[in-house]
């Protein structure tokens, strides 16, 4: 691997300018292409083959006229007034013919049907003549928003007004904004720090950078032929950022030290890309492994995300191993430090008490009290996780500030939470006498039922085979009592269907949701089980130890554990809610915990080969197990320190999208780091290596006979005479 490595650095080094613009050409190309044939970004609310989802494709075949999407249109009467006093009437009908006009609109209800008791309040139902997998787009979204628009000038001094919400007017945040670029800012800082470069500092931005577009210009081009949720790009360009600039930090950190001791630029370039790009391969792909696992949960959503990301750390790897060897190249002496620096002095120096030297001493010195600290201060941190509470985000979590969100509080308000996520009951059969007959036993069977606020009904079909009976629970969409309510009423129709020998089902938006929290539920544990296997493959080979592999997988369930814990606290609990912006404290969304594992897992197999990786060339070459746990410090503690430093503030810049699907992964994945940095990788890793000694670095004969070698540390390369495989530079 390290051979194979090497040459292609020398490749990309001896021909930067042909490596460098050949990626700028095929980035430009496919972000041109991309922009031109992209499609729209999914909803991600389906569930293939749930009950919910499956009852829901039968109505929408039994009802074709009730396609689309649909919205809310909340007129409030101004102040001392009501709905249906006639200056207001008056308005609001006019409201109601302009949006009738607009072409996109397919049909608007009389919002004097749906009045508050208070008479302050209506409501129209409007439905987008859309494809039902679609999703309006913010300039449509304008255009029916623009009809209000002289209700609101003739009201909104007085307190009234008309807005608009429900899926319809979803608002769309931008994946990337001010606070991310923020965060950028802060990762050079970091890197400036840990360089004293502005040069070596601004490589590895520009490198991520590359990348990122990449991912961006593939997601987009996906969003043509697959259904990929707007979080999938997301969630690319927040880890292609992250690990983009961790990778190039580490290749370039190895480059800067070796030019300090001396070794040809060529050289040098050739002989990083073969060991710390050996460690960024065998990283990328475990994060690689553990993010495309997201497949096997079977849900849309959290297949989009996976691969959008997954596709992002590939690219990120081969930009680094690739375009990064050729920006090198280009900047040539001025990555070499100075002499008199400190980055010269900390590389000269074998026997440097460095910060990260001291600490690891420290650590050593007592390593049974390291590990029962760590491990028991983590445990505590992790209890919350026990009451970790799964949901879909709805317009009830998005920001205060936004339309959807005072609409959906103000229906909650007026006509009861409940109204907010309706729960039909789809009934099909040969006959209307037989269909109404069955919703007739569907409606005395839950009338008596606690936690529902209404039954009507029943609505018969244009084609007289189905029926819809419409049910509206006490509590609101992710309430756990209409969670309860849900299981009481598939216990309650499964006998009604079998005794008509009709089909009887509840389906909507928030009988789906819950179908998506037990649907993702159900696949943690398959996905931990071959995520964590193969990557485990990966470390085993890469190390050829059995412990080493281990140890690395009960740091991670520490550390995720951890986020997990501080996760709950925050967004369920509460607690720096209001610091953080948190617009809504409850429940996670259901998806957030697989991908939040997916993710920290694969960072953090990278801390562990960064590290360890250090650990294991020291040993391979002196064979000395205590030395090597105190040159990994010397050599990778500050890089992975840096390098981690980056990634939180990456992740936590992401936080203010103020995106209720986003914050919690971001939060989770910013804490997880922290933990599994500090805590994990440079305090217990040490401490249990010390425990093992000699035995962390061994295999036993019968399982060394089968792993493969793989050559990470470039054992191989240091044998040869440099001078007969020193490339030159040209170009």
């Amino acid at each position: 691997m390290a051979q194979l490595l090497y040459r292609l650095g020398a490749a990309a080094a001896r021909r930067r300018l042909i490596f460098l613009l050949t990626s700028l050409a095929v980035l430009a190309g496919a972000l041109i292409f991309a922009f031109s044939s992209s499609g729209s970004f999914a909803p991600g609310h389906s569930i293939p083959g749930s009950p919910a989802q499956v009852a829901l494709e039968k109505a929408n075949r039994h009802f074709p006229d009730e396609g689309g999407i649909e919205g809310d249109v909340l007129f409030v009467a101004p102040n001392g007034a009501k709905i249906k006093d006639d200056s207001v009437v008056r308005r609001m009908r006019a409201v109601m013919e302009r949006m009738r006009a607009e072409d996109l609109v397919a049909d608007v209800s009389d919002p004097l049907e749906r009045v508050s008791e208070d008479g302050r309040v209506a409501v129209a139902s409007v439905r987008i003549d859309l494809e039902q997998d679609a999703e309006v787009e913010p300039a449509q979204q304008e255009e029916v928003r623009a009809t209000g628009a002289a209700f609101n000038e003739r009201f909104n001094d007085q307190g009234g007004r008309v807005i608009f919400g429900g899926d319809a007017f979803e608002e769309e945040l931008a994946p990337f904004g001010t606070p991310e670029a923020i965060g950028i800012g802060v990762a050079l800082l970091v890197m400036l720090i840990t360089f004293g470069s502005v040069v070596a500092a601004g490589i590895p931005i520009l490198t991520a950078v590359l990348g990122v577009g990449g991912s961006v210009a593939g997601t987009l081009l996906a969003t043509a032929y697959f259904d990929v949720s707007q979080n999938a790009l997301t969630l690319a360009i927040m880890l292609g950022l992250a690990v983009g600039i961790d990778y190039a930090l580490l290749i370039v950190s190895r480059h800067r030290a070796q030019l300090t001791r001396g070794m040809p630029m060529a050289e040098s370039i050739a002989m990083a890309t073969a060991t710390a790009g050996s460690a960024v391969l065998f990283a990328g792909l475990t994060v690689i492994i553990a993010l495309a696992g997201l497949t096997l949960a079977g849900v849309p959503m959290l297949t989009s995300m996976g691969l959008a990301a997954a596709g992002a750390v590939a690219l990120a790897v081969l930009v680094a191993l690739t375009a990064l060897p050729g920006v090198m190249s280009l900047a040539g002496d001025r990555l070499r430090p100075k002499p008199s620096s400190r980055a010269a002095r900390r590389a000269l120096d074998t026997e440097s008490r460095g910060l990260a030297v001291r600490w690891v001493d420290a650590v050593i010195r007592h390593p049974r009290k390291v590990v029962v600290a760590v491990v028991l201060s983590l445990a505590v941190v992790a209890v919350p996780a026990a009451q970790l509470r799964l949901a879909l985000a709805d317009n009830g979590s998005a920001p205060k500030t936004s339309e959807p969100r005072q609409v959906y509080d103000l229906i909650a308000g007026a006509f009861g939470p409940g109204v907010n996520g309706p729960l039909p009951v789809l009934v099909e059969g040969d006959s209307v006498a037989e269909i109404n007959s069955t919703a007739e036993k569907v409606i005395d069977a839950v009338e008596p039922m606690s936690g529902i606020a209404e039954v009507s009904g029943p609505l018969i079909a244009p084609d007289k085979q189905a029926a819809m009976v419409s049910i509206v629970p006490a509590t609101g969409p992710n309430a756990e009592a209409t969670n309860a309510l849900v299981g009481d009423l598939r216990a309650a129709l499964v006998p009604i269907g079998a005794q008509t020998g009709g089909y009887v089902a509840v389906t909507g938006m928030t009988a789906i949701s819950i179908d998506a929290v037990d649907k993702t539920s159900g696949a943690l544990l398959p996905f931990t089980v071959v995520v964590v296997g193969l990557s485990l493959l990966l470390l085993l080979i890469a190390f050829r130890s059995w412990t080493i592999p281990l140890k690395a997988t009960a740091g991670f369930l520490l550390s995720v554990g951890a986020a997990f814990g501080a996760m709950v606290a925050v967004f369920q609990w509460g607690w720096l809610a209001g610091v953080l912006g948190v617009p809504l404290v409850g429940s996670v969304p259901s998806f957030v915990p697989i991908i939040v594992m997916a993710v920290l897992f694969g960072l953090a197999m990278d801390y562990e080969v960064f590290l360890v990786s250090a650990m294991r060339e020291h040993y391979a070459h002196h064979g000395n197990a205590h030395d090597a746990i105190r040159a990994g410090g010397r050599d990778a503690g500050r890089v992975v320190v840096a390098a981690a430093a980056i990634m939180i503030t990456v992740f936590f810049s992401f936080l203010f999208s103020h995106d209720p699907n986003v914050m919690p992964i971001a939060f989770a994945l910013a804490f997880g780091v922290l933990v599994d940095a500090f805590l994990v990788r440079l305090t217990l890793v040490p401490a249990v290596l010390k425990l093992l000694g000699d035995r962390a670095w061994r295999l036993p004969r019968w399982l060394d006979r089968v792993v493969p070698k793989v050559d990470v540390e470039g054992q191989a390369l240091a044998k040869n005479e440099p001078a007969t495989r020193e490339p030159e530079l040209v170009g």
